[in-house]
């Protein structure tokens, strides 16, 4: 007994150090620390969700075209995105959150660098109330990167490489951030009460008024439009697009729910569920209400009118994720699948060739959601929404106008005759998606 209780002291003892190791290891945050922590962390997490919906779009894109240009839609939606994080790093991120430093007061923002906090928060005094830096700047970009990979689908399957990436150089570096910071900078839009939660307008509206700048000076591809009648381009792989679709849903949830923007409280916290739950439903309104449109309609289902149907419901919701009721959500999503599918026969009979139905899905559902935030948000006002519609909107084509006929001017944007009835696959990069299943 003796010498058990002699070998019970000597393991205390032993166990002294560490313990005493253990408490100097307490790393407990502060209270004062605990909502930056959170907000932070929920930023880190829906940045990565929004930025697996670049892998949606690049799948979304790849299953719409024909084969022969699948692999120009992966490389230029995998070039986009690179080239949008060097853009709004360099210039974009300052430019539309330029804090006291306004170039132009609520309408240019500031021409520098963005810049993270020192390693370990060193000497620097960050707001606590808010989150980091790095947080905040990589849950943005993702924003930036989508507008972009909206321009990309409406443009496929004739425009050359470099014009089409030269212009989302000048997209993500100065459109889309001078825009966006008319509202989410603090700009004069957000001082006259314009309400757009994640981005309707700011983001969606934006990419589909530059794609249709794009497609009026590019012009609809070879034999799309013949005597009258709209011949329809088959997709090369619905299963990828149908994938891409659902990666985008996915994503969404990172989108409108990052976009609540705090995760310090009870509250927030709830209200995060709440932007999940509508956003979930507001897509499933859209692809019911695009699927029994086409079957009355056209008496057979279109499978790639409810892909848009749901995307076009993603769309609406984003405005105002918040303060519907899941009904009312749910019919916000039904209008834009219902816009996908008499808009989409709309702008073939204007001739203007949208390979995926980008700008029903992006830019017209993106009109109809922002419009939608009067019925649910007492703080909006039809007017101001409006108003601030046409403001974006006349922005962002004739700045995008200008530039895409400046590129045709100069460098040329559309591939030849021959190149595109080759396929840019071969044609600009020299090797196919699918080369098992060539003619050759």
């Amino acid at each position: 007994m003796t010498n058990f209780k002699t070998l019970a002291a000597a393991a205390v003892l032993l166990a002294l150090p560490s313990l005493g190791l253990a408490q100097e290891a307490d790393v407990t945050p502060p209270n004062s620390e605990v909502g930056f922590i959170f907000t932070t962390f929920m930023f880190l997490v829906a940045g990565f969700l929004v930025f697996w919906m670049a892998a949606g779009f690049a799948m979304l894109e790849a299953g719409l075209v024909r084969s022969k240009n699948v692999t120009m839609q992966l490389t230029k939606n995998i070039a986009l995105f690179s080239l949008a994080a060097i853009a709004y790093y360099v210039i974009g991120y300052n430019l539309m959150y330029p804090g006291d430093g306004w170039t132009v007061d609520g309408i240019i923002g500031a021409f520098s660098m963005a810049a993270l906090e020192p390693v370990g928060l060193e000497g620097a005094e960050p707001d606590l109330t808010y989150a980091s830096v790095g947080s905040d700047f990589f849950f943005q970009l993702m924003f930036c990167a989508t507008t972009a990979s909206i321009v990309s689908g409406t443009l496929a399957e004739r425009i050359k490489l470099w014009p089409f990436l030269a212009f989302v150089v000048v997209l993500t570096a100065f459109i889309y951030p001078i825009q966006a910071s008319w509202k989410w900078g603090g700009g004069f839009l957000d001082a006259g009460g314009f309400q757009d939660f994640a981005g309707s307008t700011v983001v969606h509206s934006v990419g589909g008024w530059a794609a249709l700048a794009g497609a009026l000076i590019l012009g609809p591809r070879i034999g799309k439009y013949k005597e009258g009648r709209t011949i329809p381009f088959m997709g090369s792989n619905l299963p990828l697009a149908t994938l891409g679709t659902f990666i985008l849903w996915l994503g969404w949830f990172g989108f409108n729910g990052g976009s609540q923007l705090y995760m310090d409280t009870a509250g927030n916290v709830a209200d995060i569920s709440r932007i999940f739950s509508n956003t979930n439903t507001a897509a499933a309104g859209g692809s019911i209400a695009a699927l029994l449109l086409t079957q009355a309609l056209y008496k057979k289902v279109d499978l790639t009118m409810v892909l848009n149907g749901a995307l076009a419901g993603l769309v609406a919701i984003t405005a105002e994720p918040l303060t519907p009721t899941l009904g009312q959500a749910t019919l916000i999503g039904a209008v834009g699948g219902v816009i996908v599918v008499f808009a989409v026969p709309m702008l073939d009979k204007l001739k203007i060739d949208d390979v995926v139905g980008a700008i029903p899905v992006h830019l017209i559902a993106g009109i109809w959601g922002t419009i939608a935030v009067v019925f649910t948000n007492d703080a909006a006002s039809l007017g101001q929404q409006l108003y601030s519609i046409v403001v974006v909107g006349a922005f962002t084509f004739v700045v995008s106008f200008v530039i895409w006929f400046l590129l045709k001017m100069t460098v040329g944007i559309r591939v030849g005759e021959e190149e595109e009835i080759t396929g840019l696959d071969m044609a600009e990069l020299g090797m196919e998606a699918y080369p098992e299943f060539s003619k050759s």
